[in-house]
């Protein structure tokens, strides 16, 4: 098996890479299919050959993706360097923060749209993976040291499957791929609320 890199690509130009809604679904589609070519990804998203095969190799200019032996062309087949994305550019300053929020905002974007396709069809699907699929939101309050250990718990109960990724002969028979997208994150601090008294005096002439 090859040996995977890391995911944690910080560079302002890597992570532009990524700033882009085809390039993180070929990277669904080699990351569930281990290996594919241009003619592949384009025969599963619809995109021409030519405009897959442009961004596989943008994706392997930047370390995403690879080439594997076998092919040549749009025949050539890709995998993938690591199952890991790291969309984080403190280390690079101002180019860096703002190369990661725009990666961000694809990568939120393509994942909403994930979501959105499942309830599309959710109504078609077998009654056993309907029960166990769910799409929820909760607010509530807790200090920083609770939200830390929340994010933990989340990240360790998601990672007991993980293994799977790279190691296919140990997926069970009738497993289908499935997608666990955790997104926890803080509300903007908010004014104080004022007495109802101080309101209506503010509101008198």
């Amino acid at each position: 098996m090859v040996e995977k890199q890391s995911g944690a690509r910080t560079d302002p130009k890597a992570l532009r890479a990524l700033a882009h809604p085809l390039r993180w679904k070929l990277i669904d589609i080699i990351g569930r299919e281990e290996t594919a070519t241009a003619t592949r990804c384009a025969e599963l998203t619809g995109e021409s050959v030519a405009n897959c095969s442009y961004h596989l190799n943008t994706l392997a200019k930047y370390g995403y993706i690879e080439a594997v032996e076998g092919g040549a062309g749009r025949e050539r087949p890709w995998r993938m360097t690591s199952y890991d994305q790291t969309l984080s550019g403190d280390s690079h300053g101002l180019a860096g923060q703002l190369a990661a929020e725009a990666a961000t905002d694809v990568f939120l974007d393509h994942e909403l749209e994930r979501a959105k396709e499942w309830t599309r069809r959710r109504s078609r699907e077998p009654e056993q993976w309907r029960q166990g699929a769910t799409i929820k939101g909760t607010t509530f309050a807790a200090t920083a040291e609770e939200f830390a250990e929340l994010t933990r718990e989340l990240s360790e109960v998601a990672d007991r499957f993980r293994s799977r990724v790279t190691d296919r002969g140990s997926i069970p028979d009738g497993a289908r791929e499935v997608r666990v997208f955790i997104a926890a994150t803080v509300t903007p601090e908010q004014p104080p609320k004022q007495p109802p008294e101080r309101k209506q005096q503010e509101a008198s002439p």
